[in-house]
């Protein structure tokens, strides 16, 4: 369920998005995170023509198990769902965005048709991510 991916995976995969693209990191000991992530999915229903991409940041021995114990316990199944083989955030968080400090929740905001990309570097409300889906779909 959960795919292993690196961060030259992930960064190849962004890179290669045709469709509007939302990817958030996350984890499971993440209160911010875990606050988040249903307004996530909730707004991906609203919006199927833009893949949402739930990056997982938990340890090591948190994969597979923990995490995917963790979707299933709270339905969050319909994302596609990656878990970050990566434990340097310094040799990451850059490629991902410059701004990123290594803080969770962040979310890439990208629309590879009209040019599109935000970097949002804290928690998002619903409000929020619904007003970010509508800019990037506009």
């Amino acid at each position: 369920m959960v795919k292993k991916i690196s961060i030259d995976e992930l960064d190849n995969y962004i890179k290669s998005a045709q469709k509007p693209m939302v990817v958030n990191f996350w984890a499971t000991f993440c209160r911010p995170c875990i606050d988040e992530l249903p307004y996530f999915i909730e707004s991906q229903q609203q919006y199927p023509q833009v893949e949402l991409v739930m990056v997982s940041l938990d340890l090591p021995g948190y994969y597979p198990e923990k995490v995917e114990s963790f979707l299933r316990a709270k339905n969050f199944l319909g994302p596609t769902q990656v878990w970050l083989n990566e434990t340097n955030a310094d040799s990451f968080c850059p490629r991902i965005d410059p701004a990123w400090d290594g803080a969770i929740p962040v979310t890439l905001w990208i629309n590879p048709v009209k040019n599109y990309r935000k970097f949002v570097n804290r928690s998002m409300t619903g409000p929020q991510i619904k007003l970010a889906y509508q800019e990037l779909t506009q």
